[in-house]
């Protein structure tokens, strides 16, 4: 693996000292200082305030005509006063009726919206940033850059879109085309020094919808997107003030609960707690949370598992959002040194109440650091009080590259608990830019938990090319039978995994097709007794229309390796055996920027010895910006020796916005394998970084008992607000 890992990055820094992005000459902008500040209302070409502001533009296309300029004018110009940065875009449109918008709700994805976004550098660290952005409807989407595409140093996705700042934007179309303003206080942001000049970076993104264009102001290759910042232009002449930052968010909570029997009784209670916010430094934040709440968070997505290792369900909850990126070492959904769903959540999704917890996180100059500590209460029957910590420090270093480490820690305590109810998880990691597109990560932890004294380490090493035209990547994992990140999560233990993957992408000049990406990818699991427990080969390709349609064409060749009986479904027992099987894959959508879109996939081919068919639909219809529904359902069709058996998963989402602040969802939900219906109606009327008024209804039902049982019925109404402290 060694030998193969040298070789791999030998030939990458090979192949990127032909390519031209490295050399590419970076753009700058100049920010101008307002005497007056401009009005926010969208109106850029009339406000007398822009006049002065000489104005960026030569977008560059990525698609579909990589390198081309883009097909429409687009000018942004950049202001700021004492205390507020400026942003004014003209996204100018020949064809304005031909603007599509797809949502408005807050945080609403914008790729399938005609849109502008913007991401800030504002270390200048070309690692990470915080990204704004917004579409003719005047959306706010913000977000959080951590690692460049990398999201810690190990692997992940380095976007963290639950970010929220306070902030202001403001959009009308016109017979010009469309416009925004941007109004973004200093004390939004993070950087490294106030009260005097400097240099952040800076890039552009303006998406056509309906021509499926995405263009960029400093240019990247195709396999790049707004947040590789390492490519982005400069933005000089800004002077930030000095960080006086103090922000005080309280909630009130009511709450009415019926839970068991139908005839059961309604149960009410009240509270409330707070967040606070302090800047210690311009880029050193200290976040503090007393009786901490989620009422408002959505409800998780429901799952069937066809298998015998842990589902992943992901972190919806807003404090462990923010600067999530900085806390995440290991492997994504398989090997996680931290994850804070074990924060304030049981083993089967029950709510633990929260005390309260502190969080220092930023940057010192090149250093990262994150230290959290958050007590739960005792719940009696899931588990006992606990005190969590977890301490984080990573430093920046040349070409994406960085070096880190993370301390997590458990502590139990309370009636019942021994002295020894505790958990420890030590890792190591580190990643190594190889010229502009190639890089080598890996990560080594143990856990120390009383009771396990071997096996209790896991490490990964893996390296990755990503050019405009060729992706590939190789990595070697091994987790023993003795780690137990009990902080963390982890899919199954005891195994080394070897994976590889290849992706060649090819842009047609003319003809149906926008691109080809025929792929190849592997993944096998050994025991430690070199008994092979998983296998699974995909060769595919996918097929992308120009219309926006895409279809996907795979096979895959799998193995399952079962040492142990498990029973999949009740009453249907996988003997020990070795399943080798074969699996048609094919996938096909319409354009997810139309009003009316159409899904489905279809899996056909062996489970377990036996015969599995799945098919899952999905028909999306939306109305304007302001109404959105999707339903879908997953079935599958099982046969094997012990039995037959069939599941079926159907969801329902519907949202309403009534403008950019004030919307009403829905999510429904059915699981014919858990005899559950399950519904979460949430309402908000929001106000700045995401605090206002929600009120949630959840219903849960247990359709497989006699007379439909109300398992858990709760309506709660909850309402925050943001206070400046410090002006």
């Amino acid at each position: 693996m060694t030998s193969a890992l040298l070789a791999f990055t030998g030939w990458a820094a090979a192949q990127d000292a032909e390519g031209v992005a490295a050399t590419q000459e970076r753009r700058a902008l100049e920010a101008v200082r307002f005497e007056v500040s401009p009005t926010i209302d969208g109106d850029v070409l009339s406000d007398a305030a822009w006049e002065s502001v000489a104005p960026a533009s030569g977008f560059v296309q990525t698609t579909p005509n990589e390198g081309q300029a883009a097909s429409e004018r687009t000018e942004v110009r950049l202001g700021f006063s004492d205390d507020t940065l400026y942003v004014g875009v003209v996204c100018f449109d020949t064809d304005p009726e031909g603007i599509i918008v797809s949502e408005t709700r807050r945080d609403a994805s914008l790729a399938e919206s005609d849109s502008f976004s913007i991401v800030f550098d504002t270390y200048l660290d070309r690692q990470g940033g915080f990204v704004f952005g917004t579409n003719p409807a005047g959306l706010e989407f913000d977000g959080q850059v951590t690692g460049e595409t990398q999201g810690g140093l190990s692997a992940g996705n380095a976007f963290n879109r639950n970010w929220d700042g306070a902030w202001q934007v403001a959009a009308r179309t016109h017979a010009e085309g469309w416009s925004a303003e941007f109004a973004i206080p200093f004390r939004t942001l993070r950087y490294a020094r106030g009260g005097e000049e400097a240099t952040w970076g800076v890039n552009f993104q303006r998406n056509i919808r309906r021509r499926n264009e995405t263009s960029f102001w400093a240019p990247l290759p195709r396999q790049f997107n707004l947040y590789w910042v390492s490519l982005a232009g400069d933005l000089t002449g800004i002077e930030p003030p000095k960080q006086r930052n103090l922000q005080f968010t309280p909630y009130v909570l009511a709450e009415a609960r019926r839970a068991g029997e139908v005839d059961a009784s309604n149960e009410t209670d009240a509270d409330a707690g707070f967040d606070l916010k302090y800047s210690l430094t311009p880029s050193l934040t200290l976040d503090a949370t007393v009786n901490t709440d989620f009422a408002q968070v959505e409800a998780d997505e429901q799952q069937i598992n066809l298998d015998r290792f842990n589902l992943f369900f992901p972190e919806k909850r807003p404090f462990f959002l923010e600067n999530a990126g900085l806390f995440k070492v290991g492997v994504p959904q398989e090997v996680e040194l931290f994850f804070s769903r074990r924060i304030g959540l049981g083993p089967a999704g029950q709510q633990i109440p929260i005390e309260g917890g502190l969080r220092l996180s930023g940057k010192v100059g090149s250093n990262n650091l994150g230290l959290l500590y958050m007590r739960a209460e005792e719940t009696p029957g899931v588990a006992p009080r606990n005190d969590f910590a977890v301490a984080r420090y990573s430093r920046d270093l040349p070409n994406r590259s960085a070096v880190g480490a993370i301390f997590v820690q458990r502590e139990g305590s309370g009636l019942g608990v021994g002295d020894d109810d505790s958990n420890e998880t030590l890792g190591l990691d580190g990643r190594w830019g190889i010229g502009e597109y190639g890089q080598v990560s890996g990560f080594y932890a143990e856990t120390d938990t009383p009771g396990i004294e071997d096996d209790d380490h896991a490490w990964r090493v893996a390296g990755r090319y990503d050019s405009e035209s060729l992706i590939t990547s190789v990595g070697f994992t091994e987790v023993g039978e003795g780690f137990n990140p009990e902080v963390g999560f982890l899919q199954r233990r005891g195994y080394r995994k070897a994976d590889g993957f290849a992706l060649y992408r090819i842009r047609p000049e003319s003809g149906p097709f926008h691109e080809l990406r025929p792929h190849i990818s592997y993944r096998g699991f050994w025991n430690f007794d070199d008994f092979q427990e998983t296998g699974y080969l995909h060769v595919d390709n996918h097929w992308e229309f120009r219309n926006g349609s895409e279809v996907h064409t795979g096979v895959n060749f799998t193995r399952e390796g079962v040492t142990e009986a498990f029973e999949i479904v009740p009453g249907v027992i996988v003997e020990p055996d070795t399943y080798d099987h074969e699996d048609l894959q094919i996938v096909y959508f319409t354009n997810r920027g139309a009003p009316v879109g159409f899904e489905m996939r279809l899996t056909s081919g062996g489970i377990f010895g036996g015969d599995r068919l799945g098919l899952a639909p999905a028909f999306r219809l939306r109305v304007k910006e302001a109404f959105q529904s999707e339903v879908s359902w997953s079935h599958n069709d099982v046969d094997l020796a012990a039995g037959s058996f069939s599941t079926n998963l159907g969801r329902l989402r519907v949202s309403y916005s009534f403008n950019p602040r004030v919307f009403l969802q829905a999510l429904v939900q059915y699981n014919d394998r858990a005899d559950l219906w399950g519904t979460n109606l949430r309402f908000g009327w929001l106000q700045s970084a995401n605090t206002g008024l929600f009120v949630v209804y959840d219903d849960l039902r247990d359709i497989g008992s006699v007379g439909s049982r109300v398992d858990d019925r709760k309506l709660t109404i909850k309402y925050s607000r943001l206070f400046n402290l410090l002006r």
